[in-house]
């Protein structure tokens, strides 16, 4: 029996129910538009104290309010629990989950191995599976339905469906958000691209299918390859102008009015965030297991991680300039998110920014008003409570994330020396004695 035909009718009757396996900063967001659509949505995560969060009607996601969430559980529309036993009367399942490096450079597909084995559980005919968790080329087709299969007795594409569909979540955005962000799926069979495209459609605005999961699963690798590989150009075209004493900044400003073969991309003191510090590394290890050496993201890499190490020696030369060492120096590191306006602190180079200062002997604090402490490794501190205070008694004043928030006038009066990792004072094309600029 082909059980497609049933399941394409369920779906397009929201008569399906949907599963979100992993609650994090993917998995939440798709789990409520899946249900504002109009699907019976259960979440599962094995962190009882977000299961109990989400039941109760309170959000731990920047992106989703509490309200949505309350509004969902009200209606019966959402519910959270730990349990994956529910799977068994599940009929389309989306697989968030956490696909980190492990120390040695080689990526973690624990959590995505702990899913299969409870879905391999409860598979049954007539149930849609999409991984939208990144990994490298062939995780679907290798990991997933090899476990899905092993003595199920059920053929993909026929009684079970299964596909690959990049997550594009860029935290803290209001223009592309979860519902109208093109989302790319990849079947293992046209039968698997056709489910799994006609569930997507239900609730999301724009759904491209593609002719396999591993051109899906390339697809997310070549983004975030992309954005890694350039930042690291303007990352080395900075240490460069450095070198030259001109200014990036206003260099990259010159190219930008070219109106064609040229994009801009804005130098850091690293990359952080869940995505291009680590998925492109994906593919590096990936394509080592084949004898090929990803150079270009190697080298991409190299420069990114040793941007903070730059931002470090930049606050050190600015404070020998003024005859005081940074042994001993008060430093107040501004912002501790990966990015501007958001509370994620994945993979941050101001966690790598704060270690070396302290390594070198500084008196590092911090603010953020977003991450009001760091837990982190051996680090664990504070956001200074008061910001101004804080400005007027550093020595130096080190901006590594442009939070919108910031008086970014008065901290340029207040402030003894700044210095200013992402061009936030937009201060490009002056010298401003007690100003330096990445």
């Amino acid at each position: 029996m082909d059980y497609s035909k049933e399941l394409i009718n369920k779906l397009q009757k929201k008569e399906a129910r949907v599963a979100v396996l992993g609650l994090g900063y993917v998995g939440l967001p798709l789990a409520v538009v899946f249900a504002e659509s109009g699907f019976n949505v259960t979440g599962i995560d094995p962190i009882r104290e977000k299961v109990d969060a989400l039941n109760q009607g309170r959000s731990y996601v920047l992106d989703i309010s509490d309200a949505q969430v309350k509004s969902l559980i009200d209606a019966g529309k959402f519910s959270a629990t730990t349990e994956f036993s529910v799977l068994k009367d599940i009929d389309a399942v989306s697989i968030c989950v956490p696909t980190p490096l492990r120390k040695t450079g080689d990526p973690d597909l624990s959590y995505i191995l702990s899913v299969a084995e409870s879905l391999q559980q409860y598979l049954h005919p007539g149930m849609v599976i999409v991984l939208e968790s990144t990994t490298y080329p062939g995780t679907t087709r290798e990991l997933i339905l090899t476990k899905l299969c092993e003595n199920s007795g059920l053929e993909v594409g026929r009684d079970f469906f299964l596909a690959f569909s990049p997550e594009r979540v860029d935290p803290g955005r209001k223009d592309w958000t979860t519902i109208n962000t093109p989302k790319v799926i990849g079947g293992i069979t046209p039968a698997c691209a056709k489910v799994s495209s006609i569930w997507y459609q239900q609730s999301l605005q724009n759904v491209v299918p593609v002719s396999s999961a591993e051109v899906a699963e390339m697809a997310k690798l070549l983004e975030n390859t992309f954005r890694m590989i350039n930042i690291g150009m303007v990352n080395e075209m900075a240490i460069m102008c450095d070198r030259l004493g001109v200014d990036i900044w206003e260099v990259i400003e010159a190219a930008a009015t070219k109106p064609f073969g040229f994009m801009k991309f804005l130098p850091g003191p690293g990359l952080g965030g869940h995505c291009i510090p680590i998925d492109p590394l994906y593919l590096s290890w990936k394509m080592k297991t084949l004898n090929y050496s990803a150079r270009f993201i190697e080298l991409a890499s190299e420069i990114n991680t040793a941007m903070p190490r730059f931002a470090v020696s930049k606050v050190q030369d600015a404070l020998n300039a003024q005859k005081k060492p940074l042994n001993g120096a008060s430093v107040l590191v501004l912002g501790a998110a990966y990015k501007p306006d958001i509370d994620d602190l994945r993979e941050s180079p101001a966690l790598d920014i704060i270690h070396l200062l302290g390594e070198k002997g500084a008196v590092v604090s911090y603010h953020d008003p977003f991450i009001p402490f760091l837990n982190h490794d051996d680090l664990r501190k504070e956001s200074v409570k008061d910001l101004d205070a804080a400005v007027r008694a550093a020595d130096c004043v080190v901006i590594v994330t442009n939070h919108s928030c910031y008086d970014y006038p008065k901290i340029l009066k207040e402030a003894k020396l700044i210095v200013d990792t992402r061009n936030a004072l937009k201060t490009q094309g002056q010298t401003i004695d007690k100003v330096v600029r990445l």
